[in-house]
This record gives C-alpha cells, structure tokens and sequence, in this order.
C-alpha cells in the first residue's frame, strides 16, 4: 500500500523534466522554445504511461521584445519592455507614486506623466494588487507610460504582460526597471522629464486559420497539452501547470516545477491507476503568462461541468511547505487538511479567491479548484518574472516530498465518495466584491459577470 511513496521519493523523473525545460531556454508564449516545452511534457507524459498524449493548439496574439530604453538629460538607464507593451517612444515628466495603489492613482495627477511604481504592496493594504492592474489604473488616469520597479533588490528588471483580452496590446508603454533603477530614478528625476521608449514586434492571429489544423511552430500559434489516467469516465479531475515561461529566464520556479510535478504525479498515478474511480487529466497549459489565454481555451472549448476539480500547480518547489488556495470550497479544504493529517506534513490553506493563474478561467464559473503554490514570507513573486529564476533556487527533495502529497490528494479528489459540489457564479461574485478584488478585475477587463 505504501510502496509507491518510496518508488516517488527516489523516483527522478520530475527533476529531470525540469532540467530540460530549463535547458531549452525561450519558452514565451507562441515561440518555438514553448512548443517545444510541450512536446517534451507531451512525451513525459506518455512515458509515465498516461495515454492520448497529445497537443491541442490555439491562436494566440503574439509579440517580440526588441530594445527598451530610459532616457534623460543625463543618462540612459537599464530597462526591459514588458510583454505585449505597445511599440512607441514617450516623453513626459516622470512621477513617482510608491506602492501603486489604486488610492494613490485618486490622490496624484498622473495626466500625460510616466508614472513608476512597485511590484509590491505595503503591509497595511488590504489586498494584493496586481501589476496589470496598476498597469491599467495608469491608463484610466491618462499616464503616458508606466514604469514598473521591482521590489526585490539586485539589480532585476521584473517582467510580466499588460494587455486585455479584447485588446491584447496593451495602450501606453510599459517597462521593468530593477529596484536599484527605480530608485534612481525617483531620487534623481521625480517632476523632470524623461523619455521611455520600447521597440517589439506584433504577430497578429489570422482569423482564416483552423485554431487545431496546423501542426508547424508559428508565432501566433500555442498550444495545451493533454493526456489521461484512470477509467474513461464522463466526470474527470484536472491537474494542470503552464508550460510557458518569459523569455529572459529559464523559468524554473515559474513554472517549471508546477509542469515537473504533472509528470511526477503522472508517473506515480500509473503506478496506481487501480486506485482512480475518476478519470484524471493531465494538462500543461501553453500562453499562461500573457493572459491565461490557453486555459481559457480550454475552459471555453469543454464540459465545465464534468470537471469534479482541479489541482493547478503554479508555484510550488519554491519552499517545502505547500499552500492551497481553496477558494470557498469547503470540500477542498478539508481534503487537504485529510492529507497533511495523515503524513503529519504542515501545509498552508487560504480559503480566499485567487484569480490569477490557470485555474481560474473555471474557479470563476463555480468549478472547484486549488491554486498549488509554496509558502512564502515574501510580497510578489520573488525571483519569479526576473533573470534569477533558476534551477539553482529549487531543490529535488522539495519537489519528491510535495508530489507525495499532492498525489494522494488526487487519488482523494477521484474517489466516488468525495462529494465536492460546484459553487453558483453568482457566489463567486459576492466573494470577489467582500473581498475587493472586484474593481481590479473590471479595470483589467478581467470581469466577465456583467449579463449574470
């Protein structure tokens, strides 16, 4: 009964996966180095004896950094575009608004500036507030472009995507500067004027083109990969990563490891596929960091409702100790609690909503989902979306350690006497207002309850 444990414990099947996604290099969204990310978690995935392995693609707005640049009267200072950041040049005078807030947006006149601000949130806010919502808080106050500084310190430029949905180029320049750079700035340029300028090339999706026909790399193109355990039941659990990364790392952490530990649970489920009384699909998602744009597909293109839930790993590795966000889910939390019990194993639950990763485009529609990432003492992603995500950060035994449990818990979430219900949407919308994430939402063009 417990064998397997140990087979997973000295099993280095996941590590090895991570080693070569990280050795490809470029896996952003819609290159080469993506696709083939997902032909090697596809080939993982079947060696571990999952069937129907296989690629779904879709189109997907494509872009291309070129070079950036900060520019004053005295100096030109290191930036990084971030993604899908219009290609223009701007010069304006430059105001410092700190953290970010959507207050301090009310309190400043931003009209025509370049306005930096953190990637972090200071203790005494209320909530978590994302970069794309900053980002957009920027545009509503008419800023001529947004500067975004990283909090964590050693000279790294932070990345990550702006743009919407309905218009996936976002509308005023965008850069990543290092924390060092920020400050710099802020010390030496608040009121003066400045010049941000960003060069990127756009792939437009050709609407004429099958979303599944073409098979060739393409740079509008990504793709999902999909494969199965366990009996061929209409009812099925998801357990899903993103295979995508930025461009300027290896992404190890983000999200290597959550697509390490597909192919690790993969492989210990094989080992006990006895043990499924639900079908369980094994998917890495493509394009996740440019606007969840694969898991949408997904979600859009399946039977929400046979989905009994999901286990999305985004984050973990990163520290030995998991964390579940739960979002309101009761049966989801105490399944997970069933498993730190009985491997007397801390673990982390926040039963919060959390609409940020590839669990969402179904959480936000009632369909029960965890959010699998690490503990941390941390605000933000840390290394994550910078140069520094690296394999050197992780460690293998972390990575055995968290699939032991996660692969029960799979095993739990598939037993026909687990009873997890679906939520209303409308419930899910009550959460998102008492817990003020609402209006970030609609200023990203994330909110999609407006005929509820």
């Amino acid at each position: 009964m417990t064998r397997w444990i140990g087979d997973v414990f000295t099993s280095d099947v996941g590590w090895t996966h991570l080693e070569r996604l990280v050795d490809i290099g470029d896996r952003m969204a819609g290159s080469d180095g993506e696709r083939e990310a997902a032909e090697l978690t596809r080939d993982a995935l079947a060696d571990a004896g999952a069937r129907n392995a296989r690629l779904e693609t879709f189109d997907v707005q494509g872009w291309t950094r070129g070079e950036s640049a900060i520019e004053t009267a005295e100096e030109s200072l290191r930036c990084i575009a971030l993604p899908r950041s219009p290609s223009d040049r701007v010069e304006a005078e430059l105001v410092d608004l700190g953290y970010g807030l959507p207050e301090d947006f009310d309190d400043a006149d931003v009209d025509g500036a370049i306005v930096v601000v953190r990637s972090d949130v200071p203790s005494y806010a209320d909530r978590y507030v994302h970069r794309r919502e900053k980002y957009y808080h920027a545009v509503e106050h008419g800023a001529a472009g947004f500067v975004y500084q990283n909090h964590v310190e050693g000279c790294l430029p932070p990345t990550g995507s702006v743009g919407t949905e309905e218009d996936p180029i976002g509308e005023i320049p965008a850069v990543g500067v290092s924390s060092e750079v920020g400050a710099r700035l802020a010390r030496r340029y608040e009121g003066e004027s400045i010049a941000v300028s960003v060069e990127a090339e756009r792939h437009d999706v050709d609407e004429s083109r099958s979303s599944v026909s073409q098979t060739e790399s393409d740079p509008t193109r990504s793709q999902n990969v999909h494969a199965e355990l366990g009996p061929d039941t209409e009812e099925r659990v998801l357990v899903t990563s993103h295979v995508d990364a930025h461009d300027i790392a290896e992404g190890a952490l983000d999200n290597g490891a959550g697509t390490a530990m597909l192919v690790e649970i993969a492989t210990a489920l094989a080992a006990r596929e006895n043990d499924l009384d639900t079908r369980v699909e094994f998917v890495a998602y493509g394009a996740e960091e440019v606007g969840l744009v694969g898991s949408s597909y997904h979600a859009e293109t399946t039977d929400r409702e046979a989905i009994r839930a999901i286990v999305n790993n985004d984050g973990v590795v990163g520290d030995r100790t998991l964390s579940f966000t739960t979002h309101g889910f009761e049966a989801l939390e105490r399944a997970a609690t069933d498993i730190a019990d009985r491997y007397d194993h801390p673990i982390e639950t926040v039963p919060e909503l959390g609409p940020h990763s590839d669990h969402w485009p179904f959480v936000r529609w009632g369909v029960p989902g965890y959010h699998v990432s690490s503990t941390s003492d941390e605000v933000g992603r840390g290394w994550g979306h910078t140069h520094a995500d690296t394999l050197d950060k992780l460690e293998s035994r972390t990575l055995r350690e968290q699939a032991i449990l996660l692969t029960d818990l799979v095993v739990e979430l598939a037993d026909s006497e687990t009873a997890i219900e679906h939520r209303d949407p409308e419930a899910i919308v009550e959460d998102l207002e008492e817990q003020d994430l609402a209006e970030g939402m609609r200023i990203t063009g994330d909110w999609p309850y407006d005929e509820l």
